[in-house]
């Protein structure tokens, strides 16, 4: 029996219906699109590209073909109820940090947080109790928080309103969710959770379990990144009781637009679809092919493989369908690794670091890919690793201090600011959110005062040719303040 695809189905009959079309979009049911866009992606696809007609329901207030795909999404997913996301899991994130905290409300989050929770603290008013997650010297790599310290951050914090964390990394790796969600919950406050690499772990028992499946309240799921939807696409998840789907909708109209993309709807509806109907079989290939490359990289001296650690507090499972490759010891960076795949092999990893590379495994790829992927390296390593010149280990990343902020990130960014010279910013409250790469950990928020270990590690990072990002000037020579 197939599948429902309740949008896909509309979609389909609505795009090969006869109708003179007076509304928008303005190509006109691709009439009058650009001969380079006609050239580049056919015309079918903008037969589809239509706007919300009645047979096509409402995003903000559903009670057809969209409820119905929602719904099925949440069954499928574990959820009880689901909102589709047509400004990817950004909006997500935002929606679920503003569904919990009111201004000037506390929220517990790790210092590795995506930057889109650094928007939700600004939009909301929420201030931010930072916590340090595990991070690995020798790979350079931030894991998660640890169940000590959220106990400790709870017990100092007791008027904390929500917890918000990172399950899996970018990396895949995964902490202790189990243990934190209790201990979020033993305080009656809900857990928000930015699965955005994890949408897959649902459908398969050799991946590491899913956050709905341990009882997390609100989860953000990226399902263009490692499913099969179309870029920009994401759903937001919610379970349990303590927080109320009246909240998340009102946030969410906020921040999504008012003219979603059905293209971007229907995809969403086929790939809960597809991972409803083929997800384990499909997600079992995918697995077999990650663990070929893994065992393939591993017999190529000189590189190294990031492996599941069971001598670190942040790090309890490892997804393998990422793969993280170090190539320090054949004397080259990860950037200059990149460079070369691009460029000689025509092969491009997901994110280079100064260290190593990740590269993503899904549905999508094929053993060519992996062979690829093999003779690349193999080849990289005949020509380009004998010389073995040392490459310069990374700054160790300074521990964030406790009660660091001095004011919100919202009132930060509203604040009247001025630019002094690096000599004059020590003791100063930043005016921007500073976050060099690598290991692209925000090392400086809006609102924290500003450290001689931060200016240290900030001239450590641009003399090994990192770069950083969010500040007005990237050589730091002068910095943003707070005037």
């Amino acid at each position: 029996m197939e599948v429902e695809k309740p949008l896909i189905s509309i979609l389909q009959k609505l795009s090969q219906k006869e109708d003179t079309a007076f509304y928008a979009p303005g190509h006109k049911r691709g009439q009058g699109i650009p001969s380079s866009l006609r050239e580049l992606l056919g015309t079918k696809v903008f037969t589809a590209d239509l706007p919300e007609l009645p047979e096509l329901d409402n995003l903000f207030a559903p009670i057809g073909v969209i409820q119905e795909a929602q719904k099925l999404a949440a069954k499928t997913f574990g959820a009880q109820e689901t909102w589709f996301l047509v400004n990817g899991s950004t909006c997500g994130v935002i929606a679920a940090i503003l569904a919990t905290c009111s201004p000037g409300n506390k929220i517990i989050l790790p210092r590795n947080s995506h930057q889109s929770a650094i928007s939700g603290l600004i939009l909301s008013g929420a201030m931010p109790i930072f916590l340090n997650p595990d991070y690995d010297t020798q790979w350079d790599l931030s894991y998660s928080i640890t169940p000590a310290a959220l106990k400790s951050a709870l017990k100092e914090h007791p008027d904390t309103q929500a917890v918000f964390i990172t399950y899996p990394t970018y990396q895949g790796v995964t902490g202790h969710l189990k243990e934190i969600v209790q201990i979020t919950h033993n305080k009656g406050i809900p857990l928000i959770v930015d699965e955005a690499h994890g949408s897959h772990f649902t459908f398969h028992p050799d991946l590491p379990p899913s956050a709905l499946s341990l009882e997390a309240d609100l989860v953000v799921q990226s399902i263009h990144k490692v499913l099969s939807s179309l870029t920009q696409s994401s759903m937001l998840h919610l379970r349990g009781e303590r927080v109320a789907p009246q909240k998340v909708s009102r946030a969410l109209q906020l921040i999504q637009s008012t003219s979603p993309s059905y293209l971007l709807l229907a995809s969403l509806d086929a790939a809960r679809a597809q991972m409803a109907e083929e997800g384990k079989t499909l997600l079992s290939r995918t697995l077999n092919l990650a663990q070929m490359a893994r065992t393939s990289l591993k017999e190529i001296t000189g590189i190294s493989i990031l492996e599941k650690q069971t001598d670190r507090e942040g790090f309890v499972d490892l997804d393998i369908t990422r793969l993280t490759v170090k190539v320090t010891d054949i004397g080259l960076t990860g950037f200059e690794v990149d460079r070369w795949l691009r460029e000689e092999a025509q092969l491009t990893a997901e994110l280079p670091n100064l260290r190593h590379l990740t590269f993503m495994m899904t549905i999508g790829n094929t053993l060519e890919d992996i062979q690829k992927l093999t003779q690349a390296f193999r080849r990289l390593v005949s020509e380009r690793g004998g010389n073995k010149l040392p490459v310069k280990k990374s700054p160790s990343l300074p521990l964030f201090e406790a009660n660091s902020s001095v004011i919100s990130p919202r009132e930060a960014f509203f604040s009247p600011t001025e630019t002094v010279t690096i000599d004059c910013c020590l003791g100063r409250i930043s005016a921007e959110l500073i976050c060099p790469y690598p290991p692209g950990v925000p090392l400086i928020m809006p609102g924290e005062k500003i450290t001689p270990s931060h200016l240290k590690y900030l001239k450590a990072v641009l003399e090994q040719q990192g770069t950083i990002t969010g500040c007005s000037d990237p050589t730091l020579n002068t910095f943003k303040v707070i005037n």
